[in-house]
């Protein structure tokens, strides 16, 4: 085998937490990220939550020397919260944002308003192209009732596609983030199963950080310990993951966590902690050799976990599916209701004791139930596009089974034929192209 060198790649992602008015000292934060990056050198800098553009040109100003390639991704009504620093030339940018991404009535939470999307840019290291991902998903905000868990399938769902069908030809392929899933949550083990992405705290040679790798600490003084329960020690929501090709095999060398406080300063960088990995890039000329990111030796395995998981991800899109319905038809009789309601001043007004009604109580009831069947025609028309996203998503995810379980039966049928002694047949081409 012809090798050349082996170089590297260093990764950082931090979910900054930068609302401004309501994150706790945002702009002393700044200041330390922005000192961070530029003594650390990292390659490339995934951000999040940098929800005002003056932060991102902040930081733009500050890393001009270490990092003068950047990109900030702009969506939805306070942006997408999402930018990228880069030493490397930055070739191309994508975004993609969720079609769902909670609810605009459920203001506490306001995950609505933010655009939540993933953004990609292509960068050139040192003659590779390298597929960049960075990503935000839905918060979890209950983890017994998570109302919010289909919204995150699908964005799961949308988010591995996206990667799927952008990143072939790409040399090599990294995505960080927030994606406010747990290591074992359906969401991630959907993500990495249908991508081939891989988990560098799973994979990493020397880890240095929080315990288990979490990123939501205890010992954060920004985080809310309601948020932990029932993991009072912390949780691991964000990620690096990683995945090479036929050219480029990668291997995650070492990644660490800051632990909340930071030396020398009075708070920490933001709730969350920041991951930073190095990733080993080893090039090879034979394009045939089979390297620690080659494809699944046994593919009647692979695929048959990943029916399981579609499968799984399946129903719980239905569930979500008949959940939405049911909040259609209560705004629906919720405007019914108030259009009968508009009705009563009309039938006041032919009965003999229409005098006694003062024109401002029935000018008053006429406002109530117009604002209340306006309500109803946003919530109905808001449910109802919800309705086709969900029903979208399940017919891909349907379309999807239906493939795995082809290629499923086609790896049986090989394998019989092997076994009999019989030319062993190849049809998992497909198969091959989607890992």
């Amino acid at each position: 085998m012809a090798t050349e060198r082996p170089s590297g790649l260093r990764v950082f992602s931090l979910n900054c937490w930068g609302i401004r008015f309501f994150s706790q000292l945002c702009t002393q934060r700044y200041e330390m990220i922005g000192e961070l990056l530029g003594r650390e050198q990292h390659d490339i800098a995934l951000l999040q939550e940098v929800w005002s553009e003056r932060d991102f040109l902040f930081l733009k100003r500050k890393l001009s020397s270490s990092h003068p390639h950047t990109h900030y991704f702009k969506s939805g009504v306070i942006g997408s919260g999402l930018a990228v620093f880069s030493r490397h030339t930055i070739q191309d940018a994508l975004l993609y944002q969720y079609s769902l991404n909670g609810y605009p009535y459920m203001l506490r939470h306001g995950d609505w308003f933010g655009g939540k999307a993933v953004g990609l840019v292509i960068v050139d290291v040192s003659g590779l192209k390298a597929h960049i991902y960075v990503t935000h998903l839905h918060a979890e905000y209950s983890r017994a009732q998570d109302e919010y868990l289909p919204h995150r399938i699908v964005q799961s769902w949308e988010l591995l596609q996206f990667v799927r069908h952008t990143s072939r030809g790409a040399d090599l392929v990294v995505l960080g983030g927030d994606l406010n899933m747990h290591p074992q949550d359906l969401g991630n083990r959907l993500l990495r199963s249908l991508t081939g992405l891989r988990d560098c705290y799973s994979e990493t040679d020397t880890f240095d950080g929080c315990e288990d790798g979490h990123t939501l600490i205890a010992d954060n003084q920004f985080t809310k310990k309601q948020d932990l329960i029932p993991f009072e020690k912390g949780i691991r929501i964000d990620y690096i993951l990683m995945k090479g090709s036929q050219r480029v095999n990668m291997k995650c060398e070492s990644l660490s966590t800051t632990k909340g406080s930071v030396a020398d300063k009075p708070f920490p960088y933001s709730d969350h902690e920041a991951l930073t990995a190095d990733l080993t890039l080893l090039r090879s000329e034979d394009s045939r050799q089979r390297g620690s990111d080659s494809k699944h030796t046994d593919a009647a395995l692979a695929a048959s976990e990943q029916m399981d998981v579609v499968t799984e991800a399946r129903a719980l899109v239905k569930e979500g599916l008949c959940q939405t319905e049911a909040l259609r038809d209560k705004a629906m009789c919720l405007m019914f209701g108030a259009l009968l309601i508009l009705l009563l001043p009309l039938a006041v007004a032919f009965l003999p004791c229409s005098c006694s009604c003062s024109f401002s109580t029935m000018g008053l009831l006429g406002a109530v139930c117009m604002a209340l069947l306006l309500s109803g025609a946003l919530l109905y028309l808001l449910f109802t596009t919800h309705i086709k996203v969900l029903k979208e998503t399940e017919d891909q995810m349907t379309l999807t089974s239906r493939d795995l379980q082809t290629k499923l039966t086609g790896c049986q049928l090989s394998g019989s034929s092997s076994s009999d002694g019989s030319p062993e047949i190849q049809p998992l081409g497909p198969f091959k192209r989607e890992e």
